[in-house]
């Protein structure tokens, strides 16, 4: 059956059926309200989103003992690494700002190659370690310098704001362990690291919603959402120069502007393509792609600059909506070949807190565009 998805905006909040097929999972919350900015004026929109992706070859599933989400693939020492969060049925009920994403812990995943044995490295992480911790362990990430490891996690401290913590290790399958204190000037979610030819390494990170980021202006907390109007430019993922020890920032964060191919900054109205979390940054043939989820409209988009700043420019879709209420993925080399990662909630039967990570190859076209792909049922 086509995966159509039909979406009703109130504002820039909205209910949505997730799919046609995914709403027979209305039971499990597949389906859900969005209640992102409550004081601002509604109005009835309806569109629908195009899912005209290619349908994979293959989908390797992660693992089938853990729910996993979130992940983030590096090459380490020749083997593919993964490092996603660790989805598990906490009891927290659900609301709008994830709550029932209550996890407290990390595993670390690795294999020698595509579709073959994964190894689960056991606990790698747990957030009872992590003495500034309050609750709800997020997508994390992983960086190598000089043969030690870091781990880097989102988790709201014990005043309930997120920040992002790091965790060090000789090896890249853990365990890690914990700083007593998260990054200076570090806040929101989904840090990504990323590497550059020239051998400095820059932290991508932020969520809105659930990940706060609508509630920073300048580096300061103001503690209520203060989301742009729908014809003002999105809010913006940051990015930080990594220090040389690569537990601090070597700046301060800045936002990263995405634009669309008329040089205009994306509006934040525009559901289809601006930034929501998850940024993931790699680098092909001396482009810079910055991919991210556009949240609640569940599509992994992608713009290109030709630096880590940016500006970034608006290119396409990599990844249609997938079974679930989120959307989110890391890209690497590997092999030869490149791969993307994302999670879906086939193997919970649509739950949209257990999630299982999966696994695909992506294509660079010739003209360096990416092959869209919909992997809604899986493998």
């Amino acid at each position: 059956m086509k995966n159509t998805i039909l979406i009703r905006e109130n504002g820039p909040s909205g209910f949505f059926l997730l799919s046609i097929f995914s709403c027979l999972f209305v039971l499990t919350s597949s389906c859900k309200q969005q209640k992102k900015a409550p004081d601002e004026v509604d109005t009835t929109d309806s569109i629908v989103v195009d899912t005209t992706g290619k349908t994979p070859d293959v989908v390797y599933t992660l693992s089938s003992e853990l729910y996993t989400a979130d992940p983030s693939a590096h090459v380490f020492e020749g083997k593919l690494y993964v490092y996603p969060s660790h989805d598990f049925e906490s009891g927290i009920p659900e609301d709008d700002l994830g709550s029932h994403f209550n996890m407290e812990d990390y595993h670390v995943f690795s294999m020698d190659s595509v579709g073959g044995e994964v190894t689960d490295h056991g606990l790698a992480l747990h957030i009872d370690d992590v003495p500034w911790a309050g609750r709800q362990m997020w997508a994390p990430d992983a960086a190598e310098k000089g043969g030690e490891y870091f781990l880097y996690f989102p988790v709201k401290d014990k005043k309930d704001i997120f920040r992002i913590g790091v965790a060090k290790s000789t090896s890249p399958a853990g365990p890690f362990k914990a700083l007593d204190l998260p990054i200076g000037g570090s806040y929101s979610m989904d840090p990504a690291v990323f590497e550059d030819a020239d051998g400095k390494y820059y932290m991508y990170f932020g969520g809105i919603w659930g990940g706060q980021l609508q509630q920073w202006k300048d580096g300061e907390y103001l503690g209520e959402d203060l989301y742009p109007a729908d014809d003002e430019p999105a809010i913006a993922p940051k990015i930080a120069l990594m220090s040389d020890d690569m537990v601090s920032f070597a700046e301060a964060p800045k936002d990263i502007l995405i634009l669309d191919k008329n040089g205009d900054p994306i509006k934040a109205g525009d559901n289809d393509r601006r930034f929501f979390e998850a940024a993931w940054v790699h680098r092909y043939n001396g482009t810079y792609y910055l991919s991210y989820s556009t949240g609640d409209t569940h599509n992994i988009a992608y713009a290109i600059a030709d630096n880590p700043y940016g500006p970034f420019t608006y290119q396409g879709v990599i990844l249609d909506p997938v079974l679930g209420w989120t959307n989110h993925h890391s890209i690497v080399e590997y092999q030869g070949k490149w791969w993307l990662f994302f999670h879906d909630s086939s193997m919970s039967g649509g739950k949209t807190h257990l999630r299982s990570v999966k696994m695909t190859e992506l294509t660079h076209n010739p003209d360096g565009t990416i092959q869209r792909l919909n992997a809604f049922e899986g493998n």
